[in-house]
């Protein structure tokens, strides 16, 4: 049997790739915690300053594997635990300390959007189309979907694409504020990389506190949300970061980043 999914590095960028296109790689529960782990060693290892998940193929993803979960349809807690699982992997990556950025080509539908809505920073190729699939079949969404799609896109608009089933080009799912950048297909793997190479280069701490302000504070009222961040500008004003970023402005020069 094939490695579902292919784990590796280039420069700061830890790379999780997808790698079942014969099955539209569509995630497994053994899929679901290869990515865990990916994720976990990636955010131990010092020299990785961003995540980048993309995929093998014709298509991004499209949904969990549907195959292994009518194999649990008769075991309850085997069923609880395929989404329980996914929907704790998913929040590790959306909560992770690495900017986590995706590529998608194709379609991306279902499991696949849920796990396209955990990541930070969203590339899509020209060719990709997005779609909530589950009221098509009688499912629910299991692993955050029908939340992370109200929180970005509204509730009218993402009530419509989980009744309607309908897919989203690129364009469209830009405009709904899914995306962040489409580009041509040939393009996504070469752009969506230098963009991690670019943000490898800033604070590791900095990036992290920025995401956790940015995650944290969508619950908060607005006088907490300014709270939250003042206390994190304060920490970090005496750390080392700082202090080489403010004498690389002083210089005109690049700054050189230990942590």
């Amino acid at each position: 049997m094939s490695d579902p999914i292919l784990v590796t590095s280039e420069g700061n960028t830890g790379i999780i790739e997808l790698a079942r296109p014969e099955k539209f790689n569509c995630l497994s529960l053994e899929v679901h915690e290869r990515i865990s782990v990916a994720r976990a060693e990636f955010e131990a290892n010092p020299d990785i300053r961003a995540i980048l998940i993309r995929a093998q193929g014709k298509h991004f993803c499209t949904g969990a594997d549907l195959v292994e979960v009518k194999g649990k349809l008769n075991d309850p807690a085997a069923l609880d635990h395929f989404i329980a699982f996914g929907m704790n992997n998913l929040r590790a990556l959306e909560t992770s300390s690495l900017p986590v950025v995706v590529a998608v080509q194709g379609l991306c539908l279902a499991g696949g959007i849920e796990l396209m809505l955990a990541c930070d920073v969203c590339f899509a190729a020209e060719s990709a189309q997005f779609g909530d699939q589950h009221a098509q079949f009688g499912l629910i969404p299991g692993w955050g979907g029908s939340q992370r799609l109200t929180r970005l896109m509204g509730q009218r608009r993402a009530l419509d694409l989980m009744f309607s089933a309908r897919w989203l080009k690129s364009d469209e799912a830009k405009e709904a504020g899914l995306v962040n950048y489409v580009v041509p297909d040939a393009d996504l793997h070469k752009i969506s990389l230098e963009y991690c190479q670019k943000i490898a280069t800033r604070s590791r701490p900095g990036i992290a506190e920025m995401k956790r302000l940015a995650r944290e504070g969508a619950d908060l009222g607005i006088d907490q949300q300014m709270r939250l961040e003042r206390d994190a500008a304060v920490r970090a004003l005496p750390s080392d970061d700082v202090a080489e970023g403010l004498d690389a402005f002083e210089n005109r020069r690049a700054p050189r980043f230990k942590a």
